[in-house]
Order: C-alpha cells, then sequence, then structure tokens
C-alpha cells in the first residue's frame, strides 16, 4: 500500500487511544479484515523524531479511561501540533481503512479525527490487548513513517498486519516505487528499541534523499546521524528473511529476538543527485559533484 517512545507512556497512550468505548472517542467499525483488492492509497511520511519518542509524556495519573482522561488531554495540548501528528501517524498504522479516531479537546473545543489505513493491529484496533506481534508491527510502522526533517516523501509500505494478511500493493506501485529502501523493526511498547537497516545499499557520493534517517551515504561516519531514537543495524538482509516472492521481509532476528518487521520503497526521484539542477536541502554549495560539496546545483559558496 502506498503510504508517503521507548518508555512505559507510550504503551499507555495507544493503549487508551485505541481501546473502544473510552470516554469521548468514537469508533466507527466496518470490517477489520484487510481485502488484497483494495484501492491503492498514497499517505506520505512526516512524523518528526520526537513524535516517535512522544517526548514529555507523563505516565503519571493516565487511565485506561484513554482520552477522556486529564493526562491524555494535558500531554495533548503541551503541543497540540506534534500530539495530533503523533495520533493521526499511530491510527493510520493500527487501524483499517475505513475506522477512525475521533477526539474533541474538551478546553478548545476543536474536534480531531484520525483515519484508520494499513490496519496492522486490527485486533488491538477493534479493542483488545495488543499482541506482542501488534506490539512490533505498530512500532515499525511508525518508525517507517519518521522524516528527519518533518518533510512528506511517498513510500511504498509493504508487509503483512499481525493476523498474516497482506498489506495491499500493485505491480504498478512497485515499478513506480522502484527503489528498495529500508526495513524497519523492533517494540517501543518494551523498551527494545527499534530498529532500522538498509535494503539497497549505500547512495553514492553524488546521491542524498530527505529520508537520511534511512538511506545511508557511501561514507561510513555519516550514515545516520541524530535519528535517536532509531538505531542503525546495517543491511536488511543481514537479519532479515524476505517472503517466498522477495518482495518484503516475513521477520528479522536481532540480538536473539524474532521480529515482525515493516519494509519501504522510494520512488526514483526521491534520491536525489547533484547535476540534476536542482540544489537539494540535502546538498550543499561547494566545487564538485558530492551532495555536500555540489557545484554544479547550488554553486559555488560565498
Amino acid at each position: 500500500m502506498l503510504m508517503s517512545p521507548r518508555d512505559a507512556s507510550f504503551v499507555i497512550l495507544v493503549c487508551c487511544a485505541l481501546m473502544a468505548g473510552c470516554g469521548p472517542v468514537d469508533l466507527t467499525e466496518e470490517s477489520t479484515e484487510l481485502s488484497q483488492n483494495l484501492d491503492e492509497q498514497q499517505v506520505d511520511n512526516g512524523l518528526s523524531l520526537n513524535g516517535l519518542s512522544l517526548n514529555g509524556l507523563s505516565l503519571n495519573g493516565l487511565s485506561l479511561n484513554g482520552l477522556s482522561t486529564d493526562s491524555f488531554k494535558s500531554w495533548f495540548q503541551t503541543d497540540t501540533a506534534l500530539s495530533n501528528s503523533v495520533m493521526r501517524y499511530l491510527v493510520l498504522c493500527a487501524m483499517p481503512a475505513g475506522q477512525s479516531l475521533t477526539f474533541t479537546d474538551s478546553v478548545t473545543g476543536q474536534r480531531y479525527t484520525w483515519e484508520g489505513g494499513l490496519g496492522v493491529a486490527p485486533d488491538w484496533a477493534s479493542g483488545r490487548p495488543a499482541t506482542p506481534v501488534e506490539q512490533q508491527l505498530v512500532s515499525a510502522c511508525l518508525a517507517a513513517h519518521v522524516n528527519k526533517y518533518g518533510l512528506h516523501v511517498p513510500l511504498s509500505v509493504l508487509g503483512r498486519n499481525a493476523r498474516g494478511q497482506l498489506i495491499p500493493f500493485t505491480l504498478s506501485e512497485l515499478n513506480t516505487f522502484s527503489r528498495r529502501e529500508a526495513c524497519f523493526f523492533g517494540n517501543l511498547f518494551t523498551g527494545q528499541g527499534v530498529h532500522v537497516g538498509n535494503d539497497r545499499g549505500n547512495l553514492s557520493a553524488r546521491e542524498s534523499s530527505a529520508r537520511e534517517c534511512t538511506v545511508s551515504s557511501s561514507t561510513e561516519d555519516s550514515r545516520i546521524t541524530g535519528c535517536a531514537p532509531l538505531v542503525y543495524v546495517g543491511a536488511c538482509s543481514s537479519f532479515c528473511t524476505l517472503d517466498v516472492s522477495r518482495t518484503f521481509y516475513t521477520s528479522c532476528r536481532f540480538n536473539d529476538v524474532t521480529y515482525r518487521p515493516i519494509t519501504t520503497r522510494l520512488r526514483e526521484e526521491d534520491i536525489y543527485a547533484c547535476g540534476d539542477g536542482t540544489c537539494q536541502m540535502t546538498e550543499r554549495c561547494g566545487t564538485s559533484s558530492q551532495a555536500d560539496n555540489c557545484q554544479l546545483d547550488c554553486g559555488s559558496c560565498p
């Protein structure tokens, strides 16, 4: 399907957010079954790294009353834009298309609705406790939607949900998103963190991408910096097993733990090259044709 913290507080928040009947939450229940014949949907990545860590959410006083609790409201109102973004991607990942969560801020009266999409945790979304596999898939899906720069870059998100059902995709999608990108696996719920692996080999010195936390340069020291809590582990093939079609990874083994991963792909145009005539935000002025020294696109430095 096209798709453009680490502490216990995260567990409580998302459990509350997806519990059926939590105060002012509206759950629109449709089929929780994913169909392999669904039309393609395109949603961009753009969750900030701050959002992934849910910085500042306190465990104190937050109970299973969910979105109606003062603690959730306090967290949400501390940084409404960030909180809204976190909830958007959380619901997009966990709930299937056709379901949504709605929250009304009792202070401002503003109503927020977050739409489902990928449905990697259908049992959790319907009100049951999240299984370990659902925890892993939600964690991996959130990590896949992180963008270091907060930019929106279209993605192809591939894998299976917790029931083993395929996240829908088409041959046209694979052709459009022709560049393999990354694999994501881990468990933010249990404190095991979240890991990202390279699925395409290193970028050349001329190349760069706004997906800097997932695709790496040929320079060892510059592979992934400033991307915590994402932890770069190297090549996906070193830890993960491909499905029979060799399209996406079905499991990843890391530190003696087996995880259910999410696999992503990029469009060709989202890998930038020095010399293509556009000075991208990931390129710098200079005297050469390398991305960080790109006279061809960004000119000479003053």
